[in-house]
């Protein structure tokens, strides 16, 4: 079983009330499996908001049913107010990150599972990065990470997310989409499909249209493609865009390559709900995600929020083998 350890997030926000509604609904042997990576405060405190019967302990000595907690101070940890956009808080999401990963990257956990941060806490706390994906960059050295959007039904990985579509038709070049197709091979391979197929998705509608709506797809997407076959990755595309994601759902593919954020998520989201899993891959450690954010609005607020994204992330996590 992999051990996945569990980041608290931002306190101010669901994070806390998420994690302990699913250690909740864990049996013994499930919460064997996990760490959680926070503030003993808030974890403690949303413990108590749900009525759940474990305590937080020492990852030393774990009575049965208990779970290990590594503890990460916040700043301020009494001054954190809910519901709110706090630096204080930024920092406490990032520092649990930081540990996180560098248990990772030590051995001491197989997977990293987060909850959701506030980008905008982050930026407070002084960290000018794109959330998770900005900090994960960081902490483990790597250039580059690409977004992945994992249901029961559909997977997604994108060439590009949060940059304008004017700069994502740019940045889709012959490099950047072959890039994107090998980690989409080598993540498929991580959940154990021996043997990943994936499906491209064209840039422009009905994939240029012989260059009549755009040429990017003859020119860059295609040789892309070919250079991928010619490395022994089973890829087929260009495909339009409004008929590769029911292809995927059909079971066509394992995984489809989205030129850019929008072709993606939406799809995704859509089909998947709250089962859809955020992932990045390209990176030297595994990392699942609740794909929703610290919902701040109904924090703190006698326990509204619900765990079913965190549950799918967790089962994710559990499925998720590295790839020598």
């Amino acid at each position: 079983m992999n051990k996945i350890g569990l980041t608290m997030g931002d306190p101010a926000g669901i994070g806390p009330e998420v994690i302990c509604k699913s250690l909740q609904d864990m049996t013994a042997e499930e919460r064997a499996g996990v760490i959680v990576i926070g503030d003993r405060l808030f974890m403690e405190r949303a413990r108590d908001m749900i009525g759940a019967d474990f305590q937080f302990v020492s990852e030393r000595e774990v009575p049965s049913g208990d779970v290990p907690l590594v503890q990460v101070d916040a700043p301020n940890a009494e001054s954190i107010r809910p519901g709110e956009i706090q630096p204080d808080a930024g920092e406490a999401a990032c520092r649990c990150v930081k540990k996180a990963v560098d248990m990772a990257l030590a051995g001491e956990i197989d997977v990293v599972c987060t909850a959701s941060l506030h980008k905008t806490a982050l930026r407070e706390a002084g960290y000018n990065l794109s959330g998770h994906a900005g900090l994960l960059k960081l902490f483990t050295g790597v250039k580059k990470n690409f977004a992945v959007l994992a249901g029961p039904k559909l997977s997604v990985i994108h060439v590009s997310t949060h940059i304008s579509l004017a700069d994502a038709v740019r940045y889709c070049t012959t490099e950047t989409v072959l890039e994107t197709i090998r980690i989409a091979n080598q993540h498929v391979l991580t959940t154990g499909v021996a043997e990943p197929r994936i499906g491209v998705a064209g840039i422009n509608p009905h994939c240029g249209e012989n260059g009549h709506y755009g040429t990017e797809d003859d020119t860059q997407v295609i040789p892309a493609i070919e250079a991928a076959r010619a490395e022994g990755i089973n890829v087929t595309g260009p495909i339009p865009g409004d008929i590769v994601f029911e292809q995927a759902i059909e079971g066509r593919f394992d995984i489809v390559v989205a030129q850019y954020h929008d072709q993606g998520h939406i799809p995704a989201k859509l089909i998947g709900g709250h089962d859809c899993v955020n992932i990045t891959a390209g990176l030297p450690i595994l990392r699942t995600s609740v794909d929703h954010g610290t919902a701040f609005d109904i924090a703190w607020k006698g326990g509204l929020a619900r765990p079913g994204n965190m549950k799918a992330a967790i089962a994710m996590a559990r499925r998720m083998k590295p790839v020598k």
